[in-house]
C-alpha cells in the first residue's frame, strides 16, 4: 500500500520505520530538518510530491492543534479513494471533518505515547479504533458514512502485529474513555506539580512521581489543554475532589477505622 504520513515527529517516524518494510511509505515534512534520518522511505517537502505519489492512505501524525489543518493542506492533492486517517488523543471536531471531507477515513488512538511507553516493546499497550456506524435514512440510503471498513482492517492489522489490546469505539465513546483515563491521571500529576516543594532527600514514591510530572509536562500545553478541556472532564475532577473531602475529613478526625475502610476500598478498585 502507498502511505503518506505527514509530520515526522516521533510517532511519525515510529509509523514510517514501523510500515517502511512491508508498504511503500513517504513522509511529508515542512521542517527539513527532522527528516535527516528518515530511512526506506521518501522524503517529500511540496504538495506536488504528494499528488504525483497518489497515496492509498494518509496517517495524519502532526501536532494536535495542526491535524484538521494538516488535512485541508494535503486534501486537494489526493486521489479520491484515498483513506485518511489520524492517531490524535482528543478527537474534537475531528467526526464533523471526516463527515464534511467527503474521503473514507478512520481514527485510532494508540494510547500509549513516546514519552511514557518502550516504542520497542508494546504487548502491555493499548490502543482505540474509532468505529461509527452509518447513518441512514428509512429508505436506507447513507447519508453520513461512518469508518471505513478497509481502513479498520489495516490499522487491526497492524495493532495485532503488535500485540496491542484493542478496543473499537465511537467518537463519543472514545471522549468518555479518554477522560477517565487521561484526565484523572493529568490532573492528579498537575496538582501533585503545583504544590510541590523539592526535597533534599526525596523519598522513592516522591521521586516516581516527580519523573511522571516531568515526562507530562513535556507534553505539548495544547494537548494537555484539549484532554483536560473534554466535557467529560468535570465529572471525573468532580470525584477527586469528593474523595479528597473524604480523605481530609478521616485525617483530621484521625479515624482509624474509617481510614482501613478507604484503604480496602481503594485496594479493591485497583487490584
Amino acid at each position: 500500500m502507498r502511505i503518506l504520513i505527514l509530520g515526522n515527529g516521533k510517532m511519525g517516524s515510529f509509523f514510517s520505520d514501523l510500515l517502511s518494510f512491508n508498504h511503500e511509505i513517504a513522509v511529508y515534512e515542512k521542517d527539513l530538518r527532522k527528516m535527516r534520518f528518515i530511512y526506506n522511505a521518501l522524503r517529500f517537502s511540496k504538495l506536488e510530491e504528494v499528488k504525483e505519489f497518489a497515496p492509498e492512505l494518509v496517517i495524519n501524525c502532526v501536532t494536535l492543534s495542526y491535524t484538521i489543518e494538516a488535512f485541508k493542506e494535503v486534501m486537494p492533492h489526493l486521489p479520491q479513494s484515498c483513506i485518511l486517517s489520524d492517531i490524535a488523543s482528543v478527537k474534537t471536531d475531528l467526526k464533523e471533518f471526516y463527515e464534511a471531507s467527503g474521503f473514507r477515513y478512520v481514527s485510532v488512538h494508540p494510547m500509549f505515547g513516546p514519552t511514557f511507553a518502550n516504542l520497542g516493546n508494546l504487548q502491555t499497550e493499548n490502543a482505540i479504533i474509532i468505529n461509527e456506524p452509518q447513518q441512514k435514512t428509512v429508505s436506507g440510503e447513507v447519508v453520513v458514512k461512518g469508518t471505513d471498513y478497509m481502513g479498520m482492517i489495516f490499522y487491526r492489522d497492524l495493532f495485532a502485529s503488535l500485540k496491542l489490546n484493542v478496543r473499537e469505539y465511537t467518537f463519543d465513546g472514545h471522549d468518555e474513555v479518554v477522560a477517565y483515563s487521561l484526565s484523572i491521571p493529568f490532573a492528579s500529576t498537575l496538582v501533585f506539580g503545583s504544590i510541590m516543594k523539592h526535597q533534599e532527600v526525596p523519598g522513592t514514591t516522591f521521586k516516581k512521581h516527580l519523573a511522571i510530572a516531568h515526562g507530562l509536562l513535556s507534553e505539548d500545553d495544547y494537548l494537555l489543554t484539549e484532554i483536560l478541556f473534554n466535557p467529560n472532564t468535570n465529572g471525573q475532577l468532580q470525584g477527586i475532589i469528593d474523595k479528597l473531602n473524604q480523605l481530609k475529613d478521616i485525617v483530621q478526625a484521625k479515624d482509624s477505622a474509617a481510614m482501613k475502610g478507604f484503604l480496602d476500598e481503594v485496594r479493591e478498585r485497583v487490584r
